[in-house]
């Protein structure tokens, strides 16, 4: 049995990371061995989010006056939590990527900006682009009409070339 300082230290840990985060994606991790849960949570760090399995009871309490309490709805049976502390993105699409490669787990939803996600509505967050992908397709798109201007030039400027040149040979071949 867990003796109270060891569930305090716990809350205290939930509730930083509830304050530290973006969006929190609900687990359930039944069927995932400690080897896939590590390799998961390494994933996520990568991603600039982290993993914690949590006693519900406990996390139900250190949620209270955070912009997650919300989550309560979604914490029944074992649950894990991704939090996201980069962009609100890219823990659902780990997660979501790895319960579809390992065929374990399942998402139960999300919170972000203080509104719960449905399952699906956490699914469909997985699927939205990064922010660092926005912000290419952005350069791409700002880039593109510099770029097709560019090439547009450079094809007048190619053919007014060989233009002269046809006219310099048919003029050296007259002579």
């Amino acid at each position: 049995m867990a003796t109270k300082q060891f569930k305090n230290e716990k809350i205290e840990h939930y509730k930083k990371q509830f304050e530290n985060a973006k969006v929190a994606v609900v687990a359930d991790y039944r069927g995932l061995t400690v080897e896939e849960i590590t390799e998961l949570r390494r994933n996520l760090q990568a991603k600039e989010s982290d993993l914690t399995v949590t006693k519900n009871t406990l996390c139900k309490v250190a949620v209270k006056g955070t912009n997650f309490e919300a989550i309560d709805e979604l914490m029944q049976g074992p649950t894990a939590i991704a939090f996201g502390f980069g962009d609100e993105v890219s823990s659902a699409k780990v997660l979501a990527k790895f319960i579809k490669e390992n065929k374990k787990g399942e998402i139960l939803g999300a919170v972000l900006d203080g509104k719960v996600l449905s399952a699906q509505e956490a699914q469909k967050l997985a699927t939205m682009p990064s922010k660092e992908e926005l912000i290419a397709k952005i350069l791409g798109s700002i880039n593109s009409p510099a770029s097709g201007l560019v090439y547009s030039i450079n094809g007048v400027m190619s053919a007014l070339v060989r233009a002269v040149d046809a006219v310099r040979e048919q003029k050296a071949n007259q002579q």
